[in-house]
């Protein structure tokens, strides 16, 4: 499956659930302590971060999603430190401050990346969810999509009312699930419990027959779009209305820490199908992110540059269509593999082998290479009424299918000279008989020290060719 990174910047995202101030003891260790057989820690530096609901929400800011959360903090220190590290990432806070309650706090130790102990500070917040339901209700009609982040603190005890909200709406709603009522969150568009949440909801299973059995069947009582189980070594598991299951195999192949793994599967879900993703498609991102993130200490994000490389690297991903801002990040991010960057233009109206062998030799000139395409308005433009033959939607989806080809863009003025100032690739390249000086935005590739080169078509191959034959016969 070739999996596509969207641009979430225009992507608004409600996190509602259990927020925490998590907080980071590092040091060393090399000796017991006499005054009881436990390890002395020389603390070297602290660290806080965003936990629970707060991560979602840290996750989807990281991937440019325009990100909300709503919460219940204490009137507290920690909880002011909470809004400032989430301010500082573009986290839109709606947090509600209770004076009669703590803002909810993990403070873990930690020695050369093993974490040695865990201490909590918490009250119960289940009698202000009603209150707190009622304040999300408010918030939903302004989101896209919401997540609801359950980590059992009760911040979420009135989650059925939010649920309704959402649908009142025609919101979808996903839910990362806590406890063994999940009759809780029936008619939710998706919930993503792990396997222990899931086993003790529908029992122990026997053999993986079994297991899909009880998956389908939560799914339907639940009244659910779909359930996504997420299974440590063995994945994830993806249950979809009147589809067979899809399982997807663990990405990670060094676990360091799985703190927030579950934050970062529900965020990339959100901003998956926000951004245009089937269900499919949204499951793998999220399990590429999953892989990554448990190879970081403590709760922990992902960024869109982190999953390009990764896709990059296992030779599946990072191709294909991309918008404009998007391949400016690419390009980044290919630069700094060393790859040198062809760049190319045109309508490509009914694709031909004359396009083919062309695209072959220009790729040949480098290690990426991008393929700027005309829109239909520039193109009628251009060639004149009756044209284009093929809209632009099946342009792009043609190239972006080519071996050749590593990102298609499309653009809307009558010539890329303005995209290839910004992109200034290493080798333009432009078919015909063409004198280098009169090819839109050379002049800037050569004054970045790149160069231009023209490729000639093959003889007898064009779309002008293709029309006429066609019309003769």
């Amino acid at each position: 499956m070739t999996i596509r990174i969207p641009d979430f910047s225009s992507l608004r995202v409600l996190v509602a659930g259990d927020a925490m101030l998590d907080e980071y003891w590092f040091g060393e260790t090399d000796r017991i302590s006499p005054e009881a057989p436990v390890p002395v820690v020389r603390t070297a530096r602290t660290e806080q971060r965003p936990g629970g609901a707060a991560n979602v929400a840290l996750n989807l800011a990281t991937l440019g999603v325009q990100a909300s959360l709503a919460a219940l903090v204490g009137a507290d220190d920690r909880g002011r430190a909470l809004n400032d590290l989430l301010a500082a990432q573009g986290v839109d806070c709606r947090l509600q401050r209770l004076t009669e309650r703590p803002t909810i706090h993990k403070l873990r130790v930690l020695s050369r990346n093993q974490q040695l102990i865990r201490l909590d500070y918490e009250e119960p917040l289940a009698a202000h969810g009603p209150a707190f339901a009622a304040h999300c209700a408010e918030l939903v009609a302004a989101a896209d999509i919401v997540v609801l982040s359950d980590y059992g603190k009760g911040t979420l005890s009135d989650v059925e009312a939010l649920i309704a909200s959402c649908r009142r709406e025609g919101k979808r709603v996903l839910v990362d699930p806590k406890g063994i009522d999940f009759s809780r969150y029936r008619g939710a568009s998706l919930i993503t419990p792990n396997r222990r949440e899931f086993e003790a909801v529908v029992g122990t299973w026997d053999g993986e027959e079994d297991f899909q059995v009880r998956g389908n069947r939560l799914r339907e009582e639940l009244e659910l779009e779909a359930l996504l189980v997420t299974r440590g070594q063995r994945g994830m598991t993806l249950f979809v209305v009147g589809e067979p299951p899809i399982s997807l195999p663990a990405e990670a192949r060094e676990v360091f820490d799985v703190s927030g793994a579950g934050d970062t599967v529900i965020a990339l879900m959100a901003a998956g199908l926000g951004g245009g993703l089937s269900l499919e498609s949204a499951s793998a991102l999220a399990n590429l992110g999953a892989g990554l993130v448990v190879r970081k200490i403590g709760v922990a994000s992902v960024t869109p540059a982190e999953l390009r490389l990764a896709l990059h690297r296992r030779g599946m991903g990072g191709r294909g269509l991309v918008s404009a801002a998007e391949i400016e990040v690419l390009l980044s991010q290919a630069r700094s593999r060393g790859e040198r960057i062809v760049m190319t233009n045109g309508c490509f109206d009914i694709l031909h082998a004359g396009h083919v062998a062309y695209l072959e030799e220009a790729k040949n000139l480098g290690d990426r290479l991008i393929v700027a395409v005309n829109d239909d308005a520039s193109v009628a433009r251009l060639k004149g009424s009756g044209r284009p033959i093929t809209p632009l939607e099946d342009r792009l989806a043609v190239l972006s299918g080519l071996a050749a080809v590593d990102w298609v863009v499309p653009f809307g003025d009558d010539t890329p000279a303005d995209l290839i100032g910004r992109l200034l690739p290493d080798v333009l390249v432009k078919g015909g008989d063409y004198r280098p000086e009169d090819i839109a935005g050379a002049k800037a590739v050569i004054a970045n020290g790149g160069e231009v080169r023209i490729l000639s078509f093959r003889e007898g191959r064009s779309t002008t060719a293709v029309i006429e034959a066609i019309r003769q016969r």
